[in-house]
């Protein structure tokens, strides 16, 4: 489990830091922009890692079937964020989009890593 560990980790300071750098009065939007991709990332990386120890052919259709998955779930996630919870859209989008980016290149990397094993 370390990658959910190091992804958690990760995100959890850098949320903090970018809250005491632009304030609390984004805290909110920083803190709900983390939450999307990182819950994708680390079901994923749960799933993708208990698939490839069991069968590791099933990998493939796994990861597509998760990234349909994925395209409902951002849709529905970021309306409810800027619709249902009222954030603010720029300060949302811009911490949705670099933890997004970086989370997804985390898993990328962790999933380079289990290939090469």
């Amino acid at each position: 489990m370390t990658p959910v560990v190091t992804m958690t980790a990760l995100s959890a300071v850098s949320c903090a830091a970018a809250v005491a750098v632009f304030g609390t009065g984004v805290g909110v939007e920083i803190l709900f922009g983390m939450l999307g991709p990182l819950v994708a990332t680390t079901a994923t990386w749960v799933a993708a890692d208990r698939t490839y120890a069991r069968k590791p052919e099933r990998l493939t259709a796994l990861l597509i079937a998760a990234f349909g998955a994925k395209l409902v779930f951002f849709g529905a996630y970021v309306t409810l964020a800027i619709a249902g919870l009222k954030l603010r859209p720029v300060p949302f989008v811009v911490s949705f989009t670099c933890y997004f980016i970086g989370l997804y290149s985390i898993e990328a990397l962790w999933l380079r890593r289990l290939f090469a094993s």
